[in-house]
C-alpha cells in the first residue's frame, strides 16, 4: 500500500483537485491517504474530509514539519509519497513513481512551470532559472517526494525547518535519486514581480537555516550548497540569447537576497506564495 502524507495549511481551493487526481483511478486499498491540516481557518478539513477514504488530521497550529510528522506517524504504509496540496499528480503518476522506486531510494517527477499570463520580470527570472542543472537532477522544486521504505529509514523526524524538500534532497546522492520524466508536476509561477521576491526569501532564508543547522551538527547529513555561478555558466554562456533574461534574473535574485537578510526568517514558519493558488477565473 502506497501511503501519501499531504501538509496543508489554508488549501481548501485547491486540496480538492488534488485529491481527485489520486484517486480518480485508484483501486479500493491501494492509496493511504493523509491529508494533515494545520493551522487551517478556511473549509480545508470539510473538503478533504468530503472525499471517502481519505484520513484527515487537524493541527490547531500552523507548520508544516510538524503536520509532516504528524502524518509519518499516521500512515500505514510504504512507499510513502510527500506532496504538496496544490500539486495535481494522477493515480498513473504514483503507480510510475512506486515503479521507480524498486531501482532507487527516493524518486520524483518531471517540472513544468506555468508562466503563463506572467508579467515579463517573472516569465525572464524563470526563463533562467528553469534551465538550471540543479533542477533537472534535484527532489526539490517539484512539491512532489517519494520515498521507500529504505529511503525513509535515512532519517527520523523531519527537522522543525522551512526546506523540508532540501532536507529530503539532502539524504540522498545523486544516482540514488529517480526520475520519472513521464509525468511532470505543474509548478504555478508567482503571478506578480513582488510575490516571486518574496517566495525567494522564504526559500532562501529557510535554506540558509537549514544550512547553519548543518553546521551546528542538528542536521546530520551534507546539504547541497548554493552555486550562485550556475546561472551564468550552466545557462547563459551556452545560450548568448538568454542575455536579456538574465539581467532580470539577477536584478531580482540581488532584491530577494537583500530582502533575506534584512527579515531573518528561516525558522518553521509556513510562508508561502498566494499569488499561485489564485483562481484564473
Amino acid at each position: 500500500m502506497t501511503s501519501i502524507v499531504i501538509a496543508a495549511h489554508d488549501e481548501a481551493a485547491v486540496i480538492g483537485r488534488c485529491l481527485d487526481a489520486l484517486l480518480s483511478d485508484a483501486r479500493p486499498g491501494e492509496f493511504d491517504i493523509t491529508v494533515v491540516a494545520n493551522g487551517c481557518t478556511d473549509d480545508t478539513v470539510a473538503v478533504a474530509r468530503s472525499r471517502p477514504g481519505v484520513r484527515v488530521i487537524d493541527l490547531a497550529t500552523a507548520g508544516k514539519s510538524p503536520a509532516l510528522n504528524a502524518g509519518d506517524e499516521a500512515a500505514a504504509g510504504f512507499p510513502r509519497v510527500y506532496l504538496d496540496a496544490d500539486v495535481v499528480l494522477t493515480t498513473a503518476a504514483v503507480r510510475s513513481l512506486t515503479a521507480a522506486l524498486e531501482n532507487a531510494p527516493a524518486a520524483t517527477v518531471g517540472r513544468e512551470l506555468d508562466v503563463s499570463g506572467r508579467p515579463l520580470p517573472v516569465r525572464a527570472y524563470y526563463a533562467i532559472h528553469g534551465r538550471l542543472p540543479v533542477l533537472r537532477d534535484g527532489l526539490f522544486g517539484r512539491g512532489v517526494v517519494a520515498l521507500s521504505e529504505k529511503g525513509r529509514a535515512r532519517f527520523g523526524r523531519f527537522p522543525d525547518l522551512v526546506a523540508d524538500d532540501l532536507f529530503l534532497d539532502s539524504q540522498f546522492a545523486r544516482e540514488e535519486k529517480a526520475h520519472v520524466t513521464a509525468y511532470t508536476s505543474k509548478v504555478a509561477t508567482p503571478r506578480r514581480t513582488g510575490d516571486l521576491i518574496r517566495r525567494l526569501v522564504r526559500v532562501r532564508g529557510g535554506n540558509a537555516a537549514m544550512r547553519a543547522a548543518a553546521a551546528r551538527g542538528e542536521v546530520t547529513v551534507p546539504v547541497r550548497s548554493a552555486d550562485r555561478s550556475s546561472w551564468l555558466r550552466d545557462v547563459v554562456l551556452p545560450r548568448p540569447w538568454l542575455a536579456p533574461a538574465a539581467l532580470c534574473y539577477v536584478a531580482i535574485t540581488v532584491l530577494a537576497a537583500v530582502a533575506a537578510k534584512r527579515a531573518d526568517d528561516g525558522g518553521a514558519a509556513w510562508g508561502r506564495d498566494e499569488s499561485s493558488r489564485q483562481s484564473d477565473s
